[in-house]
């Protein structure tokens, strides 16, 4: 007895294959008498097992495939929940339905009859044939294949319909239709959303010195399908109609592209310049996001992120490590400045919401914790901590990350960032600002040597710095450790007379800012 209920050892088989009453001599007889007797798989991996299998192979017999996306992995789980004694079926429809976009029906396939659409295993185009996984096996299946097969013809003629009479309609009209609908009641109306995301999209496309007019066109298109038929019955298909009803309408190859993955998780198109637009979309679409709900307060906490803003700071991420990896001539990431665009977005959404003034500062701090998280498994923390400190541009975190994680190789890294962390402490106890740094008030022989010292190897470590070779600018820190480590044993910093103990202040402080160029290495400590 469990929780007031009694069990028994008689259990039912398959309702109309099998026995329907099983008395069980014992419980290891369970999943042998199931399956000879009552006709039911009773063990789930089993059961997913000989699925997949009749699957795999019915595909295979007829030359094609069922696809290995999430969706269909997906499909095959729930379906096997379904049944006890599965069979696999094959079914048609007509091939005039091919006319419409494959991705409605093969959505309407899976998500309504929960059937597997087959695909040509060369093309990968959607094939006129399904597959149908029954719980029967009677002699003669036509009865359950012909009723599949009329059951669909409906589904699929409403997505013809949909799809035909939302081409009537002008994507100019529809992104009109727009302002009649609400995107955030703090926020305004999708199409304020759209205009927001097209002056975004024109100042990255300036940033990267690529073609505006497409940028902006994509952006002005990306929102114009949620008034269509097609979406409001099926909202996956957003960005995947918004694409195909401007294709419709003849607009560019890089305009359709952009539209078409504008919700991907990830930017992971190919590499060529055929898919900056669908880049510039990409960020713009989420910086969008981003400031908007942030500047709201719609912060993320804990495991409640309901507009997905961890997903839109990941996604910007993948945008940048695209182009940075894409070798496009003129461009690899360094032309987008992330500060300036978040801060645009600001002034974009104060003309009709107030936001938090604070917004871009805490939305790039938001992406930096994001690419900690993806960093932390191949880097130390302290090293991650080192570099994120001085909230570099997204494109360099990788080059210094790498450049940070050898210099904490070297035998000077320890001294050195001990004595960066001593630095830092005196400089934040001090009032007012710092003075400037005057040669002639050095007296003590080790403070010379330290002043020499930088002297000699600041402009070539800055000029470094500037030419993105971070590991030689840290390197040629290094050499500086002696100089350090003496001026530290030797030297009195808060000396009584104020204007030697403010010069001295100014030496460390020119010393903190070359040191810290790449890194707070005072986390290294």
């Amino acid at each position: 007895e469990v929780l007031g209920l009694s069990s028994d050892r008689i259990t039912e088989g398959h309702r109309f294959m099998g026995s329907s009453t099983l008395s069980l001599n014992h419980a290891e007889e369970y999943e042998q008498r199931l399956i000879n007797e009552g006709m039911v798989i009773a063990d789930y991996e089993v059961r997913k097992a000989d699925i997949q299998k009749q699957l795999l192979e019915t595909a295979e017999s007829l030359n094609t495939t069922i696809g290995d996306d999430p969706e269909v992995a997906a499909l095959l789980d729930e379906v096997t929940a379904l049944v006890e004694h599965p069979t696999v079926y094959v079914g048609q429809f007509d091939k005039e339905f091919l006319a419409v976009p494959q991705e409605c029906l093969i959505l309407t396939m899976r998500l309504n009859q929960k059937y597997f659409p087959l695909f040509d295993k060369v093309t990968g185009k959607l094939d006129h044939r399904f597959l149908i996984v029954s719980n029967m096996r009677p002699t003669d299946p036509s009865n359950i294949i012909e009723g599949n097969e009329r059951v669909v013809r409906p589904r699929l003629a409403d997505a013809q319909f949909f799809f035909d009479t939302d081409k009537k309609t002008s994507q100019n009209s529809r992104v009109e239709q727009l302002a009649n609908v609400v995107y955030h009641n703090k926020l305004g109306s999708q199409l304020q959303r759209t205009e927001r995301v097209q002056q975004l999209a024109a100042l990255i496309a300036s940033q990267l010195g690529t073609d505006i007019t497409a940028a902006e066109r994509a952006a002005y298109l990306a929102k114009a399908d949620l008034t269509s038929l097609m979406v409001g019955e099926f909202p996956e298909l957003q960005g995947v109609m918004a694409a195909y009803y401007a294709a419709h309408e003849q607009e560019s190859n890089e305009v359709c592209q952009a539209l078409s993955h504008q919700y991907d998780v990830r930017f992971n198109l190919e590499q060529n310049k055929e898919a900056l637009t669908a880049l510039i979309l990409f960020i713009a679409e989420r910086v969008e996001t981003l400031v908007g709900i942030w500047g709201i307060g719609s912060i993320p906490t804990g495991e409640r992120d309901p507009y997905g803003l961890r997903r839109a700071a990941l996604g910007i991420i993948s945008a940048y490590e695209w182009l940075k990896n894409a070798n496009l001539d003129g461009f690899n990431g360094t032309q987008l400045d992330l500060p300036t665009i978040l801060n645009k977005s600001i002034t974009l959404f104060n003309a009709k919401s107030e936001l938090n003034p604070n917004t871009a500062k805490e939305v790039y701090q938001f992406i930096l914790e994001r690419y900690r998280n993806q960093l932390q498994n191949t880097h130390s923390k302290a090293v991650i901590d080192a570099v994120l400190a001085v909230n570099p541009p997204l494109d360099q975190i990788p080059e210094r990350v790498e450049a940070i994680e050898a210099f904490s190789a070297l035998e000077e890294a320890e001294s050195l960032a001990a004595a960066n962390k001593r630095i830092s402490n005196l400089l934040r106890k001090v009032e007012g600002e710092l003075a400037e740094l005057d040669e002639s008030l050095l007296q003590e022989t080790a403070e010379k040597e330290l002043f020499a010292a930088l002297q000699a190897v600041e402009p070539k470590a800055r000029t470094l710095f500037a030419d993105k070779d971070f590991a030689g600018s840290m390197s040629l820190m290094a050499t500086v450790r002696p100089a350090v480590d003496n001026f530290f044993n030797e030297v009195m910093v808060m000396a009584d007379d104020p204007a030697i103990r403010a010069n001295r202040l100014a030496l460390l402080n020119r010393l903190h800012r070359t040191m810290n160029l790449i890194a707070d290495i005072s986390c290294l400590a």
